[in-house]
């Protein structure tokens, strides 16, 4: 990374994996998840993907681990445990 923290080039920050930052994980129950997708699209990382409508997986490369998640998903799918 350039002195001072520059991001100089867009679409770059897939070469910083943030995930190591965090010291909790999300766990996902797919049991309890209703897909209405809204930890997908309230996650700040991007760390959450959909596929077919679903959610497939939690990046954990990216994930901070901030746990917005698990606090906002309705149907309490999504429980933050220790790395």
């Amino acid at each position: 990374m350039p002195e001072g923290g520059l991001i100089v080039e867009a679409g770059n920050s897939i070469e910083f994996k943030t995930g190591a930052w965090a010291s909790v994980k999300p766990v996902h129950d797919k049991n309890k998840c209703v897909n209405c997708l809204k930890c997908h699209f309230i996650c700040p990382e991007g760390a959450i993907s959909v596929k077919d409508g679903k959610i497939d997986k939690f990046d954990l490369d990216f994930c901070k681990g901030c746990g917005v998640c698990a606090e906002e998903c309705p149907v309490k799918a999504i429980k933050m445990v220790k790395k």
